[in-house]
């Protein structure tokens, strides 16, 4: 019942930036703009959709292996695939220092688990687990299409909007002409309502994740575990990505950004590791 009405909500907020995306493409050119504005968002997603995974392994530098490379992290990830009912995931390493860990593709057949290196180093066997489940639970659920999906449209806007003020948010226009303050309020407003939509997007995806991944292991101690160490390492250790990419990661990595800072993908991990504890109650 949770996840049909996480996967509700989700609807309602991806018809919502869709929506959004519209309006803004409307008040900047009118009808022309509109159908102008579907199409570029169009041929974005259907770059998302099939390269996205491509992009993100190339931003970490990440290497696929094998089972003779890691053999211990290779079987845990075969092991939980098929415990989730999953087609056994390609799996890859980042060399980075920061600990974190990310899945991508998709959809299940075309599916990646990426650690860094430095989450390799840190966690525990058991907290690892954890970790895997949740991003296989991330697979399992195709989120990671649709945070793509929902950080291009949202980056649509803003670039729309950006364009918008650029060039006079479309005053030239007689038949559209009317309140200046209310155009420039849409200008402003409308970026800053489409990052807090895809951040509601990311956060309760989160929580699902992390509910399925406990599940999948029959515990939720290891993910509360390696949760609580990740967090404070990755206020330490930066993690240089695209913000557009931040959302994919299992905790917010330190970007340098004050966009991330102001505009959190993810819920509080605090939060995220007392719902785990009332998990494992009843598991």
């Amino acid at each position: 019942m949770y996840a049909l009405w996480n996967n509700f909500k989700t609807t309602l907020l991806m018809a919502g930036l869709m929506g959004l995306c519209m309006l803004v493409a409307y008040a900047l050119g009118g009808q022309q703009a509109l159908v102008f504005g579907l199409v570029i968002g169009g041929f974005m997603n259907l770059i998302a959709f099939f390269f996205s995974d491509k992009i993100a392994l190339m931003t970490m530098r990440a290497t696929e292996i094998k089972r003779e490379d890691d053999p211990t992290l290779y079987c845990m990830v075969e092991r939980l695939a098929d415990k989730a009912s999953l087609p056994m995931p390609r799996v890859y390493i980042s060399p980075a220092a920061a600990p974190n860990a990310f899945a991508t593709g998709r959809n299940p057949h075309h599916s990646a688990v990426c650690v860094t290196a430095g989450l390799r180093q840190m966690l525990s066997e058991f907290e690892l687990q954890g970790v895997i489940a949740h991003e296989l639970a991330h697979v399992k659920h195709r989120d990671i299409l649709i945070s793509t999906v929902a950080a291009i449209v949202a980056g649509a806007i803003t670039w729309i909007a950006q364009m918008a003020i650029f060039m006079g948010g479309g005053s030239d226009d007689r038949d559209r002409r009317g309140n200046p303050l209310v155009m420039l309020l849409l200008l402003i407003l409308a970026p800053i309502a489409a990052m807090l939509i895809q951040m509601a997007i990311s956060r309760s995806r989160e929580y699902e994740a992390d509910r399925l991944g406990a599940e999948t292991v029959g515990s939720g101690r290891g993910l509360a575990l390696a949760l609580a160490k990740l967090e404070s390492a990755s206020k330490r250790i930066p993690l240089p990505v695209p913000d557009s990419q931040a959302n994919m990661f299992i905790v917010a990595p330190l970007t340098g950004s004050s966009v991330t800072k102001l505009f959190m993908t993810h819920p509080p991990t605090a939060e995220r590791i007392a719902r785990l504890q009332a998990i494992e109650q009843h598991l």
